[in-house]
């Protein structure tokens, strides 16, 4: 490698500005923030669980009802609703013998909604 105007490197026919490189390195979330990142965006990365996140933006429902509105069987809502909540992007309530499910926060609302532009645009 070899220095070009102080501040920049040419490194295989590329020039690296080298105070804008560690400038965002800098700021860039440690590897465990972008590992929870990730690992968030993936619960979005499942029609089910998209079909269910949709559901639930409308209203609380329960197993049942969301299984009728998605055409998905009861048990593989059970199993996408439990991933749902180990991510904390759903939350529950029991009513006597009856659960009902509701996104956990606005967020989750926000992510979907931006998702939606995002695609709706292209």
């Amino acid at each position: 490698m070899e220095k070009e105007n102080n501040e920049d490197l040419q490194e295989q026919n590329n020039i690296i500005r080298i105070d804008i490189v560690e400038k965002v390195k800098e700021i860039l979330p440690e590897d465990d923030k972008i590992f929870d990142l990730a690992e968030l965006f993936k619960m979005f990365a499942d029609s089910t669980r998209m079909k269910i996140i949709c559901a639930l933006k409308e209203k609380e429902l329960c197993v049942g009802e969301i299984a009728f509105i998605t055409n998905t069987t009861q048990s593989a809502i059970s199993h996408q609703l439990r991933i749902l909540k180990q991510s904390k992007l759903v939350k529950y309530r029991k009513e006597g013998k009856s659960v009902y499910y509701s996104l956990d926060d606005e967020h989750v609302i926000e992510i979907l909604m931006k998702g939606r532009e995002h695609i709706e645009e292209i």
